[in-house]
C-alpha cells in the first residue's frame, strides 16, 4: 500500500471512528473532514483526488495533466462562453479584450478569443494586456490604444479587482464616460470596490458571477462563534481583532490599537457582516467528498461498521471514480455533478451596474445555464436611451445592398447596392433577375416586368387612326362616286376595272392601321401578315399594269399601226391579279413556315433603370419578315416608277402617265423617308410606338397620294363640273401614235435648233404623215389611255 493510500486510509478511518463513537451530526463530521482535507498531511503529491471550491482556470479541465482534479465551480471556458453569448445578444460583433497578466486573465481572454473564432460571429479588434507591475501612465496608454478602434466600444475584461478600478479611473480621466461598454468576468462580479467614486464611467457595465446563494445555516453557525467556543481555529483570534478593531491582551496581533477586546463582542451585532461568496462552494466540495466516501463505504464495506479491510487498500483512482459519479442537491438546492473532466455545470448570474435616482447598484438582468436567458427590458444604459448601444465594425447594410467583406476581418465590410437588374440574393451576393423579371422596390427579390401594348388613346395611335379614318371616308366617297357615275365618259376613260382594283388597294392601305394598333392576338397577327403588304401590292400592281400598257402601246406604235397584245380590260385584270397572287403565295408560305403568334419582347424597352422597364406584347414579326412582306410591294413600286419615267413624254391629253408619274415620285420620297426613321429607331425605348406610327402613316400617305393625284381631279369634275364630263373627239389609234411621235421629236429638236426650224420640220412631218382617205375611228376609252 502506497504512502498516499495509507494517508488517505488513516484519515478516512479516523473520520469513520470519530463519527461512530461520538455520533457527530453530518454537518459537524463534514466540517471536520474539510479541516483534515485542508491539512498538509492529507494532500500528498500523487494520485490524491482533489475537489476545488474556487479554481476556475480552463487548463485544469485537461484530464491528461490534471486527471485527479475536480471542482464544484464552473471553469472560465464556460464563463467565456457566457460572455460571448452576452456580446452576441447585444448585437456587438466588434470588441476588444483586456486581461491582467497572469493565468486567470490570459487564460480567460484566450478562451474567449478561441470560442469567438470558432463561432465566427464576433471579431476581436484589439487584445491588450495589463502588466503585473504597470508603470505610471500605463492605464492612460491602454485607454488611448482602445480608442484607436472607436467602433469597438465593447471591452471584455478578465482582470483583477485592482486593475479594473484603475482602468475605469483612466477612462474617466480621458473623458470617455459613456463611450466604453464594459463586460466584466467574475473577478468584477457584483463587487463595490472597483466602482467606488467612478460610478458614472462604470454605468451600464455587464458582469457575471457564478450562481450562488446565501446559506442561512452558516450565518447562524458563524454568528454564534466566539473566542470561547471556537478555539480550534488558530486564525480566529486574528480575525476577531480585525473584525472588531480591538486588541487581545499583550499577545494580540494588532499593535497600537487603543481598544481592548472583551471577548463578549458578537459577529453581526458589533461589526458589519456579509457572508463570503464562496461559502456555498466550500460546503458543496465537502459534501461531494462525503457522498463519494459514503457510497464507497456502502459498496465495499456492506454491513461492516467503520473502516473495513477492503477500504483500507483503495487508491486515489478508485476514489476518483466515486467522486465523479456523485449527484445530489447542494447547499443552495442546486444539483452538484461532475462531467468527464471533473468540471461542474456552468451556472452564472448576469448583473448590470445601474444608476437610478442617483443611487448605484448591481441588478440581476438574467442568467446563463448552458444557454443565455437575458431580460433586455431590465437593462439600462448611460445615455438614457432604451436602445442597446452599438459596438460593430460596420453598420448593417440597407435592404438591397450586399456586404463586401474586408479581407481578414469578417466583421468589417463595405455596403454595395445591387445595381441594374440584380437583386440581393443573400447577405453577400447579388444575382441577376430572370430575363422577364426585374428587382422589386426593396431589391430583395424579383417581380414580373409589366407588359404593355400600343393603346388606342396613345398619341402614337391617335394620329395614324385619324389619318386612316379620313382616308377611308375619302376612298369610300370616291368609290361611291365612281359607282354612281359608272357609265360617264371620265369613269370609263379611267379604266373602270383597274380603277376599282386600285381603289381597293388604297382602301386596304388605310385599313391596315387598325390591326397594327389593335391588341396583338392570333387573329390580329394573322390580319397583319395578310394585309400589311397586300394594300400596296393591289395599288402598285394596278399602276404597274397601267404604265406598262401605256409603254407597250406607244412603243408598238413606233413600229406598226397594229395594237399590242393584252391591252384589253380583261387582260389587264389577269396581269394585275397575277402580280397580286405572288404576294398572297408568299404570305401563305409564311403562314405554313411560321404560324402567327404573339410574343412579349422584354429587350425592346429594357431600360437602364429597371423601374422603367416594360415588356412589349407584339406579334412575332421580325424586321426581316417585315422587309420581305413589304419588299415585293416596294419592288412593284420601283418598277412602276421606271415605267412612269419611260412614258413621261406621252401627251397628257391622251393618257394618265403624268399623274401616275407624279404619284410614284412622291410615293418613292415617302418610303425613302420611312426607311431611316423605321430602322434608325430600332434601339429607341419608344421603338414600338415610333415604328408602328411611322409604318401606318407611311402607308396612309402613299395611299393618299394615289387617291389625291389620280382620282380627286376626276371626282372634282364629276361633282362640280359635270359639263366637262362629255365624250371627246374620237381619233384613230394611228393618229394617237403619230401625235405622240411628233411630240417626242419636238422635244428633241427644241434643244438642238432654233424655234422656226423646229416648227417647219414639225409641219413637214405632219404633211408627210397625212392619213389616207379612209379613216378608222376608235372609241374614247380606247385612245384615252
Amino acid at each position: 500500500m502506497s504512502a498516499a493510500s495509507g494517508a488517505l486510509a488513516d484519515s478516512l478511518a479516523f473520520w469513520l471512528r470519530r463519527n461512530q463513537s461520538h455520533r457527530q451530526s453530518p454537518q459537524e463530521a463534514i466540517t471536520q473532514l474539510a479541516c483534515w482535507q485542508a491539512s498538509p498531511r492529507f494532500f500528498l503529491p500523487q494520485h490524491i483526488p482533489q475537489i476545488s471550491y474556487a479554481s476556475t482556470a480552463p487548463e485544469l479541465s485537461d484530464n491528461t495533466r490534471y486527471d485527479f482534479f475536480s471542482r464544484v465551480v464552473p471553469p472560465d471556458s464556460y464563463q467565456a462562453q457566457a460572455m460571448l453569448d452576452i456580446v452576441t445578444a447585444m448585437g456587438w460583433n466588434y470588441v476588444s479584450t483586456l486581461a491582467s497578466e497572469g493565468n486567470y486573465g490570459e487564460s480567460g481572454v484566450e478562451a474567449f478569443v478561441q470560442i469567438s473564432r470558432e463561432s465566427g460571429g464576433v471579431c476581436i479588434a484589439q487584445s491588450l494586456k495589463i502588466p503585473r507591475e504597470p508603470r505610471p501612465g500605463e492605464f492612460d496608454k491602454i485607454i488611448l490604444r482602445l480608442l484607436e478602434t472607436p467602433n469597438a466600444r465593447a471591452i471584455v475584461m478578465f482582470a483583477n479587482e485592482d486593475d479594473i478600478r484603475r482602468v475605469l479611473d483612466a477612462a474617466m480621466r480621458n473623458n470617455q464616460t459613456g463611450h466604453f461598454l464594459w463586460v466584466g468576468s467574475d473577478s468584477w462580479g457584483s463587487k463595490i470596490s472597483p466602482v467606488v467614486q467612478q460610478e458614472s464611467v462604470a454605468e451600464g457595465a455587464i458582469t457575471i458571477l457564478p450562481k450562488r446563494a446565501s446559506i442561512e445555516a452558516f450565518d447562524r453557525y458563524f454568528k454564534s462563534r466566539s473566542l470561547s467556543n471556537n478555539r480550534r481555529n488558530v486564525w480566529f483570534a486574528e480575525f476577531w481583532e480585525e473584525n472588531f478593531g480591538c486588541k487581545l491582551g499583550m499577545h494580540g496581533k494588532r499593535p497600537g490599537s487603543p481598544k481592548k477586546c472583551t471577548g463578549l463582542e458578537k459577529v453581526g451585532r458589533d461589526s458589519t457582516y456579509e457572508q463570503e461568496g464562496k461559502v456555498q462552494f466550500v460546503m458543496d466540495a465537502v459534501y461531494a467528498m462525503a457522498h463519494a466516501l459514503h457510497r464507497m463505504h456502502r459498496d465495499l464495506c456492506l454491513g461492516y461498521p467503520g473502516l473495513c479491510p477492503r477500504m483500507s487498500s483503495i487508491d486515489g483512482k478508485e476514489l476518483l471514480g466515486y467522486i465523479r459519479n456523485v449527484s445530489f442537491n447542494g447547499s443552495a438546492k442546486t444539483l452538484v455533478v461532475f462531467n468527464e473532466n471533473g468540471d461542474a455545470p456552468g451556472r452564472y448570474d448576469i448583473y448590470q451596474y445601474q444608476i437610478t435616482n442617483k443611487s448605484a447598484e448591481y441588478r440581476i438582468i438574467g442568467h446563463w445555464t448552458d444557454q443565455l436567458h437575458l431580460n433586455m427590458n431590465a437593462m439600462q444604459w448611460a445615455s438614457g436611451d432604451a436602445a442597446v448601444p452599438v459596438s460593430v465594425c460596420s453598420l448593417p447594410c440597407q435592404t438591397g445592398e450586399r456586404k463586401k467583406v474586408v479581407k481578414g476581418v469578417p466583421c468589417c465590410w463595405h455596403c454595395e447596392r445591387c445595381e441594374g437588374y440584380h437583386f440581393q440574393a443573400s447577405e453577400f451576393t447579388c444575382q441577376l433577375c430572370p430575363y422577364e423579371q426585374r428587382p422589386d422596390q426593396n431589391r430583395t427579390g424579383c417581380q414580373p416586368i409589366p407588359i404593355i401594348k400600343l393603346e388606342w388613346h396613345s398619341p402614337w395611335a391617335v394620329v395614324p387612326v385619324f389619318i386612316a379614318i379620313l382616308g377611308i371616308l375619302a376612298t369610300t366617297f370616291v368609290v361611291v362616286t365612281f359607282v354612281r357615275y359608272n357609265d360617264t365618259p371620265i369613269v370609263r376613260a379611267s379604266g373602270r376595272e383597274m380603277s376599282y382594283v386600285l381603289l381597293t388597294g388604297i382602301f386596304l392601305c388605310y385599313v391596315i392601321t387598325f390591326p397594327m394598333i389593335a391588341a396583338p392576338g392570333v387573329a390580329v397577327c394573322s390580319f397583319r401578315r395578310i394585309f400589311l403588304g397586300l394594300g400596296m401590292c393591289f395599288s402598285y400592281a394596278a399602276l404597274l399594269t397601267k404604265t406598262n400598257r401605256i409603254h407597250r402601246i406607244f412603243e408598238q406604235g413606233k413600229c406598226s399601226v397594229a395594237a399590242p397584245r393584252f391591252i384589253s380590260p380583261a387582260s389587264q385584270l389577269v396581269i394585275t391579279f397575277s402580280l397580286i397572287s405572288v404576294q398572297l403565295m408568299g404570305v401563305f408560305v409564311w403562314f405554313v413556315a411560321d404560324p402567327p403568334h404573339t410574343v412579349v419582347d422584354y429587350g425592346e424597352q429594357r431600360t437602364q433603370n429597371p423601374e422603367n422597364s416594360r415588356g412589349v406584347l407584339k406579334c412575332d414579326i421580325s424586321d426581316l419578315s417585315l422587309i420581305c412582306s413589304l419588299g415585293y410591294s416596294i419592288l412593284l413600286m420601283v418598277t412602276c416608277t421606271v415605267y412612269a419615267i419611260k412614258t413621261r413624254g406621252v401627251p397628257e391629253t391622251f393618257n394618265e402617265a403624268k399623274p401616275i408619274g407624279f404619284t410614284m415620285y412622291t410615293t418613292c420620297i415617302i418610303w425613302l423617308a420611312f426607311i431611316p426613321i423605321f430602322f434608325g429607331t430600332a434601339q429607341s425605348a419608344e421603338r414600338m410606338y415610333i415604328q408602328t406610327a411611322t409604318l401606318t402613316v407611311s402607308l396612309s400617305l402613299s395611299a393618299s397620294v394615289s387617291l389625291g393625284m389620280l382620282y380627286m381631279p376626276k371626282v372634282y369634275i364629276i361633282i362640280l363640273h359635270p359639263e366637262q364630263n362629255v365624250p371627246k373627239r374620237k381619233r384613230s389609234f394611228k393618229a394617237i401614235v403619230t401625235a405622240a411621235t411628233m411630240t417626242n421629236k419636238l422635244s428633241q429638236l427644241a434643244s438642238e435648233r432654233p424655234n422656226g426650224e423646229v416648227k417647219t420640220e414639225l409641219c413637214e412631218s405632219g404633211d408627210n404623215s397625212t392619213p389616207s382617205t379612209k379613216t378608222t375611228y376608235v372609241s374614247y376609252t380606247n385612245h384615252a389611255i
